[in-house]
């Protein structure tokens, strides 16, 4: 971790992907610093908040039958037993199994944020940030987004596009493609962005966070 400021350029393509010049990066969101145990933290918390915790098993007072003993007390040469149902016959309840549980972790806002600027900043480090104009396409096809990161040269590496704003025909072009996430540049989280290997950001969304 570093508490030096940086700044940072990232190379600009068209739309059709053909390389333009350079862009600044804006500082307020590529600040340089990479703090890396707020990262740790940001994505544990991701990950644990996609839990379902549902996970269930019946105790002996939630399985069927056992109400009567299954034989009398004493004079059959047997152990004694109570009930059908208790953990030690088939069929019978679970000790200490799993029950419904939240795995819910908060994280400060100011935590996500700081965790957020420093996984954009690790990747503008390692020049795996691209700027593209603007997104359009009229319909969704998934083979427009292949041929568009096979000229940007990210074709073989996960890679995540973060448009301005919702964009479905963009998001759906891509929606097929194991290697490759759409989602608007607000909603790309710590755990997004280190996921991928390159961030490809779309300009007006750089412009309206600068703003």
């Amino acid at each position: 971790m570093t508490a030096e400021t940086q700044t940072f350029e990232a190379p600009v393509y068209s739309a059709q992907g053909q390389r333009g010049g350079t862009r600044a990066l804006p500082p307020a969101i590529f600040t340089g610093v990479v703090n890396v145990p707020v990262m740790h933290q940001a994505v544990k918390a991701h990950l644990a908040n996609r839990r379902q915790g549902t996970a269930k098993t019946k105790t002996r007072g939630e399985v069927t039958g056992g109400n009567q003993k299954p034989w009398k007390q004493k004079g059959t040469g047997r152990a004694r037993q109570g009930s059908t149902r208790a953990p030690n016959w088939p069929g019978g309840g679970t000790v200490f199994g799993p029950q419904p549980r939240s795995y819910t972790q908060a994280v400060p806002k100011q935590v996500k944020a700081l965790a957020r600027t420093s996984a954009l900043s690790a990747r503008a480090r390692e020049g795996a940030v691209l700027v593209v104009e603007a997104l359009a396409f009229p319909a969704p096809k998934t083979q427009a987004m292949v041929q568009l990161l096979a000229k940007l040269g990210v074709g073989a590496q996960k890679v995540l596009v973060l448009t301005d704003g919702a964009k479905p025909a963009v998001y759906k072009s891509a929606r097929n493609l194991p290697a490759a996430h759409v989602m608007p540049f607000k909603d790309a989280s710590t755990y997004h962005i280190l996921w991928s290997d390159v961030v490809v950001v779309e300009a007006a969304a750089l412009a309206g966070a600068e703003g």
